[in-house]
């Protein structure tokens, strides 16, 4: 064998499924513009993590940190992105974003649709994402799809790491948007060879359709006389499973003069859902709510972490619709995050509760070293601190800061008072 030929069976190949970029510089801020990518696409990515993101200053953080460079060289494999982020300490953390891929009836279908535009080829080639491509298969994530780990000890939903990797992220889309087909499984070169295939079977079934001569048709007729005769039909088909999942909207582009793409996505995404647990349970989910219990619900499902300037507006549309604030909407949203309508009920409510487990409250925390809590009906509180009995018999943890009554709901609730305190303080 010449050695020629040895060093290209044996040299590095391509792997088009793998693609890693060098650090990004430093993000210059520029006045007034809150937005951290440039393309749609990009502050599509954005959103999906910030509409599920529980903690604001989590991700204010994260922003910063990715507006510095703090993250390393960013890795992109199918279902996966994964980087080196620099946080306070000397050594960074292993980050990473992991979303699903796409089945192959998913890429036939976005590949079916570009391989019918040619215009959508040549804004691929381009790097531009058509709105109708995007949408054509769940291209991009929506709010639950991004799912962060890292290797901090944050165990923040995401911890900032993982959002500085997000936004980072946004900014290499904005330059390459084959990385998000990278991202839901196949890469460029792949997606390129399947069209240019696509294409090419396409050319050939028109040729040959155009060679053949069509046949005149042949319509199928009946005498009116029979078509009158009294005759049994046939039983109607049975119905159709229930699908196992509701479906979801498509990606409604932002257009001057056109709906709002947040309200279009959020009825449509309601109606979906409340129709598919109706189809299921005979019941509809959302029976007996009052309007504030439902403006609460869908603020809590829907706009996440409050930062966005979509999100903002729903607040504001929701807490007026019901006459509320919207600091109170906020408050009444983390109480739902908390744990549904009961938590929210422990928020707006204080009762009496009868003797048994609220007496036995307190000397469980003084046993396990906790500080000294006052009794005031269902609550328990410090200066910082407040435990309240719910009526479902959980403790719901609340903080607020040292000298004001400005109660927020926080951690998770728990049948024990102590384990309740020690989810609260991050323990």
């Amino acid at each position: 064998m010449s050695p020629h030929r040895q060093s290209r069976r044996t040299g590095p190949r391509h792997d088009d499924r793998r693609r890693t970029f060098p650090p990004l510089a430093p993000r210059a801020s520029r006045s007034g513009d809150d937005s951290f990518a440039a393309s749609w696409w990009g502050n599509a990515w954005v959103d999906a993590l910030e509409d599920t993101a529980l903690d604001p200053a989590r991700l204010a953080r994260g922003r910063a940190y990715a507006g510095r460079g703090q993250v390393d060289a960013i890795t992109v494999t199918p279902g996966r992105v994964t980087a080196y982020v620099h946080g306070s300490r000397p050594r960074p953390y292993r980050t990473d974003i992991r979303l699903r891929t796409l089945a192959d009836d998913d890429w036939d279908r976005l590949l079916d649709a570009t391989a019918d535009r040619p215009d959508h080829i040549a804004a691929l080639l381009d790097k531009d994402v058509p709105h109708a491509l995007a949408a054509a298969a769940d291209l991009l994530p929506h709010p639950g799809d991004l799912i962060p780990d890292c290797s901090c000890p944050d165990d923040g939903f995401p911890c900032k790491h993982a959002a500085a990797l997000c936004y980072q992220t946004a900014r290499i889309l904005d330059q390459d948007p084959f990385v998000l087909f990278l991202m839901r499984g196949r890469g460029e070169q792949e997606i390129l060879a399947e069209l240019a295939r696509r294409n090419a079977t396409r050319s050939a079934a028109e040729r040959a359709e155009t060679a053949r001569t069509p046949a005149a048709p042949v319509l199928a007729s009946i005498r009116a006389r029979d078509a009158l005769l009294p005759r049994a039909l046939p039983p109607l088909p049975p119905p159709l499973p229930v699908p196992a999942h509701p479906g979801r909207p498509p990606v409604y582009p932002q257009a001057p003069g056109a709906p709002d793409p947040l309200a279009l996505d959020l009825l449509a995404t309601e109606a979906a859902a409340r129709a598919h647990t109706t189809l299921q349970t005979g019941r509809d989910p959302l029976e007996g709510l009052t309007p504030w219990q439902d403006a609460v619900r869908l603020a809590a499902a829907h706009p996440g972490s409050g930062l966005t300037a979509s999100t903002r507006a729903l607040y504001t549309r929701l807490a007026a619709a019901t006459d509320r604030a919207v600091t109170d909407l906020a408050r009444a949203v983390a109480a739902w995050r908390q744990g549904g309508l009961a938590a929210l009920a422990v928020l707006e409510e204080d009762w009496d509760p009868p003797a048994g487990p609220f007496d036995r409250a307190r000397p469980a925390l003084i046993a396990a070293d906790f500080p000294y809590f006052r009794p005031r009906r269902n609550r328990l509180s410090t200066a910082s601190l407040q435990l309240r009995l719910g009526r479902d018999g959980l403790w719901y943890g609340y903080e607020s800061d040292p000298g004001r009554e400005d109660w927020w709901p926080r951690g998770i609730p728990d049948e024990d008072p102590v384990g309740a305190l020690t989810t609260l303080l991050g323990r």
